[in-house]
């Protein structure tokens, strides 16, 4: 058999293990399924056949094309003039929460072991993909407990969150409007997306190009939510994904991720995992508290300010904002907000911030 026939046959064990975990984590009603669901069969697949198992980056690529494009749809003009009335409250709140997840890292990291650049990665609510990415790109990380810890977080904000909104704390209740909404997103055509997404994808394919050329991170999703943001704001409609196609990028991030899991590297597997979800049911309880302040000086229910703050993704807090009606751009506005500040100035900060701390470390060697 030849080396291409070979490597063809290890992206489809790959491509048939993941639509057999997203199947089985769907008929068992998780979260996020055809993520979640392909990412640990290939980890379970490539963990018990050891080079059996392959997924070319470029899949990652298109996939982070793909979520990209979706994020800057969110980016509407409500949106942005959201984002720019509450400005001085978005950066406020926003580094509140990274302040929290700094010193819940800097605990994580203590009680474990583990060095803080990993614990830190692995608590900024940056989304699964992005920080791992970001991981990546950083030198002394662990990236499986980087991963690790951030699949932890999302299964606990996306499952937590939801259970708190509904809750008598908040009052609110099951209006059917979540599932409009659901019912109007699988209702986008393929056919639907034409002549429009064509726009799209040239100017977002311009981007990545532009980015990658200058350098620009994770350009292959920043490039088309910026694109598409750009293009939107001058008036042209940005047609709605088919949910097949959204599943699709889920499914290629989904095995990218668990072939990047090396379980074999984490050290205290118990200690490590159960600190993890510590950290993640502290992060609920320290996102609650922080909406509890949003809403005391803004005009804004508690179940908006919330969803507005919880590091989780954007589309299932945009969902649940429909569904008990809570102001959707104050969230959507809030939830971007996040997001692109932690891929524009986060980054940089812990650049600066681990140079300082390597540099620190330097003299005091010298002197021992």
């Amino acid at each position: 058999m030849s080396p291409r026939i070979q490597q063809a046959v290890k992206v489809l064990t790959s491509l048939a293990t993941a639509l057999i975990g997203g199947y089985v984590f769907r008929l068992l009603h998780i979260p996020i399924p055809w993520m979640l669901g392909p990412m640990i069969a290939v980890l379970i697949g490539s963990s018990i056949f050891k080079d059996r198992y392959r997924w070319p980056g470029q899949f990652r690529n298109v996939a982070l094309g793909i979520v990209g494009y979706t994020i800057g749809l969110s980016l509407t003009a409500a949106a942005l003039h959201q984002m720019a009335i509450q400005l001085p409250s978005m950066i406020g709140m926003t580094v509140l929460l990274m302040l929290l997840c700094g010193s819940l890292a800097y605990l994580v990291s203590k009680l474990s072991g583990v060095n803080f650049k990993t614990s830190l990665l692995g608590s900024i609510p940056g989304g699964l993909t992005q920080m791992v990415i970001l991981a990546e790109e950083t030198e002394g990380i662990n990236l499986t407990i980087v991963t690790i810890t951030q699949v932890i977080r999302l299964m606990m904000i996306v499952v937590c969150v939801p259970l708190l909104v509904f809750s008598p704390i908040m009052g609110n209740h099951r209006s059917g409007v979540a599932d409009a909404a659901i019912s109007a997103a699988s209702s986008a055509t393929w056919s639907g997306l034409f002549p429009n997404i064509l726009l799209f994808a040239a100017v977002s394919a311009a981007c990545v190009l532009l980015g990658d050329r200058i350098k620009f991170p994770t350009a292959f999703f920043l490039g088309p939510a910026l694109g598409t943001a750009a293009l939107q704001l001058l008036g042209v409609h940005g047609p709605p994904l088919p949910s097949l196609l959204i599943c699709a990028a889920q499914v290629m991030i989904g095995v990218n991720v668990g072939l990047m899991l090396k379980p074999g590297q984490l050290d205290r597997k118990l200690q490590t995992i159960s600190l993890a979800v510590v950290s993640g049911l502290l992060l609920v309880i320290g996102s609650f508290g922080l909406s509890a302040l949003f809403a005391s000086f803004q005009p804004v229910t508690q179940s908006t300010a919330l969803l507005s703050l919880a590091p989780g993704g954007m589309d299932q807090m945009g969902i649940i904002a429909h569904e008990i009606g809570a102001d959707l751009s104050i969230v959507a506005g809030y939830q971007v907000f996040r997001t692109f500040f932690i891929f524009f100035a986060v980054p940089p900060l812990l650049r600066l911030f681990f140079k300082y701390s390597t540099s620190q470390r330097a003299p005091r060697k010298k002197a021992t």
